[in-house]
């Protein structure tokens, strides 16, 4: 008697365990597939998993760069330089939240370039894009409309970026329109200019202490950049 009952349990119980049993293998494999590979920081690796059209150097500078200076930060901006003005090449992730939330063209200043920026500089009036690691300021209402200031955390490389008006705006040059007409986006003065559909929610997700991150392959500023080489971690956090 006892036997049949047993028997019986197990009968009434099977088709939840062949129901459970790959689920929680196919969770187990899920968690395998999203821990970052071997020599991958788990930051690094987020990044690629939201935004894998980007260029993957950048991200991994990106995140080498934020792990230095903010490894709490919430959100982050990435802009690749190093592709054409055509092209998508801002990306705004919410760290927090493991979302991607802007995929954008964007553009540069007329001095770095014309469809391709190859020219970036520390330099008043020289109408150049800096690279390099930013911290977000305040949101204002200036000449360009609604903007965002930005901090330059790097010396030498972008830390005049405030004195030199250097936000992130909305422009009207920034669209498909326009690289329809004329090849590439317009150009800036050196800021990092947006759609003007995008400006506010954009903005708005980064102002206040977030981090803006732009690449592009200067051999210079890779060898001697202190946040992507870090020489003391957490100190342009404190700045």
């Amino acid at each position: 008697m006892i036997f049949r009952s047993r028997i019986t349990n197990i009968l009434f119980y099977l088709p939840f365990l062949l129901i459970a049993y790959p689920l929680q293998a196919a969770s187990f494999f899920s968690q395998i597939a999203a821990a970052p590979p071997s020599g991958v920081s788990p930051l690094h690796h987020q990044l690629l998993q939201l935004a894998p059209g980007a260029t993957p150097e950048a991200l991994r500078l990106a995140a080498q760069a934020l792990n230095c200076a903010d490894p709490y930060a919430e959100r982050l901006a990435v802009i690749d330089y190093s592709l054409p003005s055509t092209e998508p090449r801002m990306w705004v992730f919410d760290l927090q939240q493991h979302t991607l939330l802007f995929e954008e063209l964007v553009s540069h200043g007329k001095g770095s370039g014309d469809a391709v920026a190859n020219a970036f500089s520390n330099t008043p009036d020289s109408h150049q894009s800096s690279i390099g690691l930013f911290r977000t300021m305040n949101s204002y209402y200036g000449r360009n409309g609604y903007s965002l200031r930005l901090d330059g955390l790097e010396p030498e490389v972008n830390d005049l970026a405030f004195e030199r008006a250097i936000v992130i705006h909305g422009a009207d040059y920034v669209s498909d329109d326009f690289i329809a007409q004329t090849g590439r986006l317009g150009r800036s003065h050196g800021c990092p200019a947006v759609r003007e559909a995008v400006t506010y929610p954009l903005i708005d997700s980064l102002k206040e202490n977030q981090y803006v991150f732009a690449y592009y392959p200067d051999e210079e500023w890779l060898a001697t950049s202190q946040v992507i080489n870090c020489p003391n971690a957490l100190s342009l956090a404190h700045r």
